[in-house]
């Protein structure tokens, strides 16, 4: 039985989304659709000792409300050296920060890349290393996509040969299970409660951080405060 799982991009997402990309066996990147602002697409949060922050990536999209996120362009080449510097602050005494440096350090001060899926691209992928995660990853873009929400990606779903689709909790809005049981898929929806508290340096403690908080404070232990590993 073949899982995959679809999903927009996000920047240095938190350890549900990687959660969700150990579940299954494809996971496709679904960046062939609007760019929504003040989302998951070019931020994400991160812990310091003035509470949360959010780290921003900024990019070109006043007056472009129908731009796509593979369209979307960063604003601003100096992000990276920004960012990089508000997480040595932030982290540089945490326990595994030096082990990680200079990984992240090279994705931060050395990407030329112009467009925001492939900066989270490179992130996603380099993390996925680091965390032992080996599913597929492909691009929406390799589909012929039909219209329709649901019908899109039960496009994806069948193109790619799935029997099971997961997907998050907030499609449960818009997503017809009736049609995808139709189509032979079966729907199951990723559960994001229970998670273990980790050490972080920061109270109170914060789960909806970016896999960053976990990865600098837990290292090679980060696996057992994510779920899809304990169930492995």
């Amino acid at each position: 039985m073949k899982k995959i799982a679809i999903s927009q991009s996000n920047y240095i997402p938190w350890k549900g989304y990687f959660d969700m990309i150990n579940m299954v066996d494809e996971f496709i990147l679904y960046d062939d659709v609007q760019y929504t602002r003040r989302d998951w697409r070019n931020r994400n949060k991160i812990k310091t000792q003035h509470g949360l922050k959010w780290l921003s990536i900024p990019v070109e999209a006043k007056g472009k409300y129908f731009q796509k996120i593979n369209e979307t362009k960063i604003s601003d080449k100096e992000w990276g050296a920004r960012h990089w510097s508000i997480l040595q602050q932030n982290y540089a005494h945490t326990k595994y920060f030096t082990r990680y440096k200079e990984i992240f350090e090279e994705l931060y001060l050395n990407s030329n890349e112009e467009y925001l899926s492939k900066i989270n691209y490179k992130f996603i992928m380099a993390i996925n290393k680091l965390l032992g995660i080996t599913t597929k990853i492909r691009d929406s873009g390799e589909f012929n996509l039909a219209d329709g929400q649901t019908e899109r990606l039960l496009t994806i779903c069948k193109d790619s040969n799935a029997d099971i689709y997961l997907s998050g909790p907030a499609a449960k809005e818009y997503f017809d299970e009736d049609l995808a049981q139709k189509e032979g898929i079966k729907v199951e929806w990723m559960d994001y409660s229970g998670y273990r508290e980790y050490h972080q340096c920061f109270e109170p403690f914060e789960h909806a951080v970016s896999i960053l908080d976990l990865l600098f404070n837990e290292g090679h232990n980060a696996h057992k405060f994510m779920k899809s590993f304990t169930k492995q």
